[in-house]
C-alpha cells in the first residue's frame, strides 16, 4: 500500500503529499459509497470547471492519494437528474465499470477494451441496446449511428483513455447514456469528466473492481 501511494504522488498526482499513518476528517461522500475503498470525488467548482481528489480508506481511515486534479464537465455544469443532449454532468455516485480506449491497455484493475471504427455506444433512445457499447460496422448496426441520435463512435481522441461511469445502468430511454471519465480535449465536456491523459491513465492503473465516482457541486 506505502509503494503504491508513494508511487502515485510521485508522478503526475504529486498533488498531495503522501498520507500521514493517521486518519483524516472524513469526506463529503463517506457516508454515501457504502463499503467501496478506492473513490474519486469530483466537485464543481463553477460553469465547467471540477476540481477532483482521488482517495482510498484502508485500516487508518480515508487517506488522498491526489487532491486538486483540474477537470473539465458538462458545457452546462451539473445537475442532479439530467438527460440525452442537456449537457449536463449527473450529480451522485456512479460504479466505475469498465474501462475503453483507443490506446492500448495502459494496465490497472478494471476490465480494458481497445476500440476502434466499428465500436460505438448506442445512444438510439429506440434501441434495445441503449447506454452500453456495441460492435458492427456502421452500414450493419441494428441501431442508428447518426450521431443527432446520441450515438457515438468511440475512436475519437478524448476516448484515447475512458472508463466507463455508471450512470443509467437501467438504460431508461432519454435518461441520459454514454457518460465517462475520459482524455480532455481542454474544453467543456457533453456531460462526462475529463482530465489530463496522463493523470487519467495513473489513475486508471490504481483503479481496481468496486471504485466509484462521486460528483457533486
Amino acid at each position: 500500500m506505502r509503494r503504491l501511494l508513494a508511487v502515485l504522488c510521485a508522478g503526475v498526482l504529486a498533488l498531495v503529499s503522501a498520507p500521514t499513518a493517521g486518519a483524516v476528517d472524513p469526506p463529503w461522500f463517506a457516508s454515501s459509497v457504502g463499503a467501496a475503498t478506492q473513490v474519486i470525488s469530483v466537485v464543481g467548482v463553477g460553469g465547467s470547471k471540477a476540481k477532483m481528489d482521488v482517495w482510498q480508506r484502508g485500516p487508518a481511515g480515508w487517506q488522498p492519494i491526489a487532491a486538486g486534479i483540474p477537470a473539465n464537465i458538462g458545457a452546462k455544469g451539473m445537475a442532479p437528474e439530467t438527460h440525452d443532449g442537456q449537457m449536463l454532468t449527473p450529480m451522485g455516485v456512479f460504479t466505475l465499470d469498465f474501462a475503453f480506449g483507443t490506446a492500448p491497455n495502459p494496465g490497472g484493475g478494471l476490465q480494458y477494451v481497445q476500440v476502434g471504427p466499428d465500436h460505438w455506444w448506442d445512444g438510439d433512445m429506440k434501441s434495445p441496446t441503449y447506454n452500453t457499447m456495441q460492435v458492427c460496422q456502421k452500414a450493419q448496426c441494428p441501431f442508428d449511428t447518426d450521431p443527432s441520435s446520441g450515438t457515438e463512435n468511440l475512436q475519437i481522441p478524448q476516448y484515447k483513455h475512458a472508463v466507463v461511469m455508471g450512470v443509467n445502468k437501467a438504460r431508461v430511454p432519454g435518461n441520459g447514456g454514454a457518460f465517462f471519465l475520459h482524455t480532455t480535449d481542454g474544453g467543456p465536456t457533453a456531460g462526462c469528466v475529463a482530465i489530463d491523459d496522463g493523470t487519467l491513465v495513473q489513475i486508471m492503473q490504481w483503479l481496481r473492481p468496486g471504485a466509484v465516482i462521486a460528483i457533486a457541486k
